[in-house]
């Protein structure tokens, strides 16, 4: 049963995002209004090119919204700097690091970074928070391993650590199964949903694996062409979202399974 106080960390307020230029505003989506609540492991699903990624650039601040509001625990991002954001929330991206030539245990300590001194020394509380995101996220073994010699799955790994180990409310990943094969994209979901728990953090995520979604998010928010629609899987499911998601000539989906399937 959903707990009706659960504390909301995310809420947006009839947002609009998308592009300005001098010439003409382009409008992605608009009337976005979404909660993400404490402990909840949330997807964002939708077709290509459908705004998934820029609706979160907006959502972090990396690119300004057109109209409508954003609250991060109750407060206006905009009021947020830079340095109080970054303890509030944290982002992994898809695109490969820079710093492959650092170790595991370097790069996870790189999430302390709101918290250390100018200098960037690590206090006891700092090596204990980066410890047990190695732990949570079970690459321990590899902490002394340099990036570069990791698979893509591993590294992915070590980059949900380094956002454990910023200890924000609210983690936000963009694709983080991009490049792996059936196996790990579960692994990775499947630790991203036992992590939401065990943590009580919120983790949103976009990806393409919506089979995967619907199994394994408490809520999911769907864009499509004309609505931005959030809710639990089984009442989207209900409601017939997913069936307007692809054009019916090719796939189709199997509320009974919950699933997609291609049209024979």
């Amino acid at each position: 049963m959903e707990n009706k106080n659960q504390h909301i960390i995310l809420k947006t307020e009839d947002l609009s995002i998308g592009y300005t230029s001098k010439k003409a505003k382009t409008i992605v989506a608009n009337n976005i209004n979404i909660e993400l609540k404490r402990g909840e492991l949330v997807g964002l699903i939708g077709a290509n090119g459908i705004g998934k990624s820029t609706l979160l650039r907006t959502l972090t601040q990396v690119q300004n919204p057109l109209s409508g509001s954003i609250h991060l625990n109750k407060k206006n991002v905009l009021d947020y700097n830079p340095l109080d954001l970054a303890k509030v929330m944290s982002l992994v991206l898809t695109g490969q690091i820079t710093s492959k030539n650092l170790s595991v245990l370097e790069l996870v300590a790189l999430g302390r970074q709101p918290y250390t001194n100018w200098v960037g020394n690590l206090s006891e509380n700092d090596i204990t928070v980066i410890n047990n995101a190695l732990l949570q996220t079970n690459i321990e073994a590899l902490k002394h391993r340099k990036c570069f010699e990791l698979s893509d799955g591993q590294l992915q790994k070590v980059m949900i650590a380094r956002a454990l180990a910023q200890d924000t409310d609210l983690i936000i990943l963009d694709e983080p199964t991009t490049h792996l094969d059936m196996y790990h994209k579960a692994y990775i979901l499947k630790l991203l949903q036992r992590l939401a728990k065990e943590t009580n953090k919120t983790i949103l995520f976009s990806s393409h694996e919506i089979d995967l979604a619907i199994q394994l998010c408490d809520n999911l928010i769907v864009m499509t062409n004309d609505v931005v629609i959030s809710g639990q899987p089984c009442n989207l499911i209900k409601k017939g979202v997913f069936e307007t998601l692809f054009p019916k000539d090719l796939i189709a989906f199997d509320e009974k399974t919950g699933s997609f399937r291609v049209k024979k």
